[in-house]
């Protein structure tokens, strides 16, 4: 897919992105907060993302603050923000919440609450029984998308990379992260977060490892995840839907290896729409981040970056100056043709 004929690329990217932030503007709604899709009602992660996205293209600054009230509003007395009040037990979208108050200097006293209840929320985890048909470690500590429930890779992503763009330096991220690489394919990559079951070695997934390489980055040995960054370029070049691309966009770029033609790549999921229908707003707000995105999620928030020092709410354990490795260079460049360097 190449660039609209007759118009400089940068113009034509310019008209692309603005035409997509006015389809997630539409989907604003009374309440203040935003649809995942047209005729819907207002949710939480949609919300959330729609604020990240506009804040990242300094867009609408108006509905972004009606949509961060919106979020205060869902917020409960504890700090979580359920999904709906019809599953009290969801509580995903806290982190997205988290990192949607961070592009305003108000809020503080709700993002202190959510940081909180992350910070004492976990999954369900147990000893590892010695006839178990599971190859990772149950025991190791994340965040689950239910609560009660196992913790998987995605959720334990989320809620790392949200404590760590508003500067929380705590021993559940270390946790996390130990979760995450335990839950690492010995082939490279992530899926769900299953590794082995019965003996077989299961496949990874895109998503699920753009999400994982983005939790950490700037605080593991690129020896741990050399494997899955190889695994994430191999499989780009096949990438077109927005939750896949963007997540690995974003992987890769927290790794500084977003690759010189995500724009078109970006494009041709766009494009997609046309054949398909509209992408809803998560997907499609996620995919626009990693176009805006110069390394990573965390670089949309470039004044706000693994500060120190860390933020107020601290604990025994807390991890601030001791990353779990210091950060080298990639060990291979063959697979790093059109990658920066």
């Amino acid at each position: 897919m190449r660039f609209p004929r007759g118009k400089p690329r940068g113009i034509a990217l310019i008209e692309i992105h603005q035409n997509s932030l006015n389809t997630i503007r539409g989907l604003h709604r009374p309440s203040g907060g935003f649809s995942c899709n047209p005729n819907e009602d207002a949710r939480p992660d949609s919300t959330a993302w729609a604020i990240i996205v506009l804040s990242a293209f300094k867009r609408d600054e108006q509905s972004c603050e009606k949509g961060r009230n919106y979020l205060q509003k869902q917020q409960d007395t504890e700090g979580r923000l359920r999904i709906a009040s019809t599953d009290p037990k969801a509580s995903w979208p806290t982190p997205l919440a988290i990192i949607a108050w961070e592009t305003s200097d108000q809020y503080q006293k709700e993002k202190d609450l959510a940081i909180q209840f992350l910070i004492n929320f976990s999954g369900h985890h147990f000893s590892k029984d010695d006839n178990s048909v599971l190859g990772h470690d149950p025991s190791i500590k994340g965040w689950p998308w239910i609560a009660g429930t196992h913790s998987w890779v995605i959720p334990t992503g989320l809620a790392i990379i949200a404590l760590q763009i508003v500067g929380v330096t705590h021993q559940r991220i270390l946790e996390g992260q130990n979760m995450i690489l335990d839950r690492q394919l010995a082939q490279g990559g992530w899926n769900y977060g299953n590794t082995i079951v019965f003996g077989k070695e299961l496949l990874p997934l895109p998503e699920c490892t753009g999400v994982a390489l983005q939790a950490l980055s700037h605080t593991t040995d690129t020896t741990l995840i050399e494997k899955s960054i190889h695994y994430l370029i191999r499989e780009l070049p096949n990438l077109r839907t927005p939750i896949s691309l963007g997540w690995a966009l974003l992987g890769l770029g927290a790794w500084g290896m977003k690759p010189s033609h995500s724009d078109e790549l970006v494009l041709e999921s766009l494009h997609l729409q046309k054949k398909y229908g509209p992408f809803s707003l998560p997907s499609l707000a996620l995919l626009l981040c990693a176009a805006q995105a110069p390394k990573g999620l965390h670089s949309l928030f470039s004044q706000h970056q693994f500060k120190n020092p860390p933020h107020p709410i601290s604990q025994r354990g807390d991890l601030s100056g001791t990353p779990v490795a210091k950060l080298r260079g990639i060990a291979s460049s063959t697979l790093l043709k059109g990658f920066p360097s």
